[in-house]
């Protein structure tokens, strides 16, 4: 069946369009460098790091995932993520991963949550980790696309909220560390109002990490 469905559809790669892999050994390469230490404009207050930048292979699978429903590359971003996760964590605590919120319009569109799918998929290749969805969007934010630091602060301001009740009583009972994870750091407004928000709930957040910085 897979070799007919190769027939009929030929898989590319989501990263540079050769075709014959979802996700080549040289795209695979320009997210596996390790963590690098990203300062968006907005500071979250957490130190925030990315796998790689907002360009080539990483943004093109980024943007396949969110925009044209290539959810067979969330197997291998996740696994970028799990490596990347793997080199900041301190091996002696549990490890939570709290996706960044998304809109449920988008979500709907995209038939389910991309950064929640591959958040899963990185959680399952980690000794002691857990995924936990806790941040809700409002529907009163809209498409931050082509909006300035300041209009997107604005844009999301009071409007992320944590549902933390289990979260809090998984990090208090393993003594766990908590990232948010995301897929594209843009100008930190996202993560800065998360971490806000979770901080309010009383969660500490250790640090953001992401797939792609711009």
């Amino acid at each position: 069946m897979r070799m007919l469905l190769d027939l009929i559809l030929p898989r590319t790669c989501g990263g540079c369009g050769v075709h014959g892999d979802v996700w080549c050994a040289g795209c695979a390469r320009s997210l596996s460098g390790g963590p690098v230490r990203v300062r968006p404009r907005t500071d979250p207050g957490v130190p925030c790091w990315a796998l790689g930048r907002y360009s080539g292979a990483g943004r093109r699978a980024v943007i396949a995932v969110k925009e044209h429903g290539r959810r067979d590359l969330a197997p291998p971003l996740g696994l970028a993520l799990a490596r990347g996760l793997a080199t900041l964590r301190d091996p002696r605590r549990s490890l939570i991963l709290v996706p960044a919120p998304t809109r449920r319009a988008a979500a709907r569109r995209r038939g389910g949550d991309p950064v929640t799918r591959v958040a899963r998929i990185a959680a399952g290749l980690l000794h002691d980790c857990q995924v936990a969805s806790a941040l809700r969007m409002h529907r009163a934010v809209r498409d931050s696309v082509g909006l300035g630091p300041g209009a997107r602060r604005a844009n999301l301001r009071g409007r992320i909220t944590a549902r933390a009740e289990s979260l809090r009583a998984a990090v208090s009972a393993t003594n766990a560390e908590v990232v948010l994870v995301d897929d594209v750091l843009t100008t930190g407004a996202t993560a800065g109002e998360s971490v806000r928000a979770l901080a309010a709930a009383g969660i500490g957040v250790r640090a953001v990490m992401v797939t792609c910085a711009v």
